[in-house]
């Protein structure tokens, strides 16, 4: 895996999550077609941009969402 691959598989991952809903990761898995692998490493490349938030609810269920970086 490059880093090509990364982002273009962050591409994948940063459009399906631009729906503004909260994804758990398995729908998120599953809605993309990526191995978990490399849907960890997408995930990791929109984090370390901070383009993605996580998020625990009350009954540890995990969410991802997109962070909206609004510049004025």
């Amino acid at each position: 895996m490059d880093k090509g691959t990364i982002g273009n598989n962050a591409g994948i991952v940063w459009e399906l999550l631009n729906d503004g809903r909260r994804w758990k990761y398995e729908e998120l898995k599953a809605a993309s077609g990526l191995s978990d692998r490399d849907l960890n490493a997408a995930i990791g490349w929109l984090a370390r941009e901070d383009k993605i938030y996580f998020e625990t609810s009350m009954n540890d269920t995990e969410y991802l969402y997109l962070s909206l970086n609004d510049y004025f």
